[in-house]
């Protein structure tokens, strides 16, 4: 099959009696220590059709075996009654998303898993930007192997700063038909999207692929993970094991054999980098200090905290105790300073089992939770995004949760669906 790691699929949307503002929600992997958000959600749709419905939030993943059955089925219920229809039939879906930061534009389409490989040093056209962890993926497994119909956050990233592929489509959104437009729920912004179904168009896009491809050499890394590593990760799981019981001719054109998600520019202006902070719950601020201070004195690096931020050290803020002071860690072991605090925080985990990490979009959410009793947080510095795929390349996978496109209310919300079964 010729093509750079995207084609046009059939895309479902909701029925124009469904509220699209109920409709759509937010990632299941955000706000995941914040239980009252997906709450309150769940007050707002009340029994309307719902992505929600169709989804488990991550902060509600030891329920899985619990909320799995009714999420299956309101797959085969939507699909049944005709709440979701085809809305595009081979084709793709220009999307303009408009938050606090700034419009965006991205395109939705499905990924060929083919071209795809989480497996460390990889070198596959579609990249992950993170370490997949394996434990992470029964769970998510369970609910794709059982799925009637997919919906994505997968947020897939090129490195386009001639603007030569999704924005020149932009340019021309009056000549496409219109989908959606509306509101999203909770701050989310605004929401609008356009069929792009004409075979010139797909044809122009097919061409600003392959010249964008060759510009990348002997090692083209065309797509990097920006968002939803694990929910892609997991359907390379799920297709690999679906593999085998097929012919060749049934895997070159099964469904699962593709994964539905968004492309955007990493350039795009309103694409905002932040970073991913962590928690550490069940222990003392003082004693983690000065379990850390031994930690680097062991392997050779120094830390100190400091009265200001240096650039010729990892520098990180931390919150405990009622305080905040800046750690600096000079000599550091991590090439970049994610890789190095998830070193000593893994470290510190596999000797303290009764200690909890978690990661924390947003400073404020961060300092909220480290001032809560027997905790401590790390506020990391932010990720330049120009020398992202750079970095990708250099090192293969970054550490886990390094960085965040935006704050949660700007991830990606759910709005498209498609079949993934036969």
């Amino acid at each position: 099959m010729n093509h750079q790691g995207i084609i046009p699929t059939q895309l479902l949307l909701p029925r124009e009696t469904v509220s699209p503002t109920a409709w759509a929600c937010v990632a299941c992997d955000q706000y995941t220590s914040q239980p009252e958000y997906w709450q309150e959600v769940a007050l707002e749709v009340g029994a309307a059709p719902s992505t929600l419905h169709l989804m488990l939030p991550e902060c509600f993943l030891g329920e899985a075996a619990q909320r799995l059955p009714s999420i299956h089925q309101a797959m085969r219920d939507y699909l049944a009654q005709d709440i979701v229809y085809p809305a595009v039939e081979n084709g793709y879906v220009l999307v303009e998303r408009t938050t606090q930061s700034g419009m965006r534009v991205g395109l939705v389409c499905a990924v060929d898993l083919e071209q795809y490989d989480y497996a460390p040093g990889s070198r596959s056209l579609v990249r992950p930007t993170e370490e997949t962890i394996a434990s992470r993926l029964p769970a998510r497994l369970a609910i794709r192997r059982g799925a009637a119909m997919e919906l994505s956050h997968i947020l897939l990233l090129m490195d386009d700063p001639l603007q030569t592929v999704v924005e020149p489509l932009y340019a021309r959104r009056h000549a496409l038909r219109p989908l959606y437009d509306f509101p999203l729920m909770k701050d989310g912004g605004h929401l609008r999207g356009w069929a792009v179904e004409d075979e010139g168009h797909k044809a122009q896009l097919d061409a600003a692929l392959a010249a964008l491809m060759a510009q990348q050499g002997d090692d083209p890394l065309l797509f990097a993970v920006g968002d939803g590593n694990h929910s892609l990760a997991t359907a390379k799981a799920y297709w690999e094991q679906l593999k085998p019981s097929l012919t060749a001719q049934q895997q070159a054109i099964h469904p699962a054999r593709y994964a539905l998600c968004e492309v955007e520019n990493i350039h795009d202006d309103a694409l905002i980098f932040e970073p991913i902070h962590r928690v550490l719950t069940g222990v003392s601020g003082t004693e983690v200090m000065a379990d850390w201070t031994l930690y680097c004195h062991e392997r050779g690096m120094d830390l100190s905290e400091v009265t200001g931020l240096h650039d010729t050290e990892h520098v990180f803020r931390v919150i405990y105790d009622g305080m905040e002071a800046v750690a600096a860690v000079s000599k550091p072991d991590g090439a970049i300073p994610a890789a190095t605090v998830q070193r000593y925080l893994d470290d510190f985990l596999r000797r303290h089992p009764e200690a909890s990490i978690d990661y924390i979009h947003g400073d404020g959410t961060l300092r909220a939770l480290a001032g809560q009793p027997d905790s401590i947080g790390f506020l990391l510095p932010p990720i330049d995004k120009d020398g992202f795929f750079s970095a990708v390349k250099a090192l293969g996978t970054l550490p886990r949760k390094t960085f965040s496109m935006g704050h949660a209310n700007e991830k990606r919300f759910y709005m498209e669906c498609r079949k993934i079964t036969l």
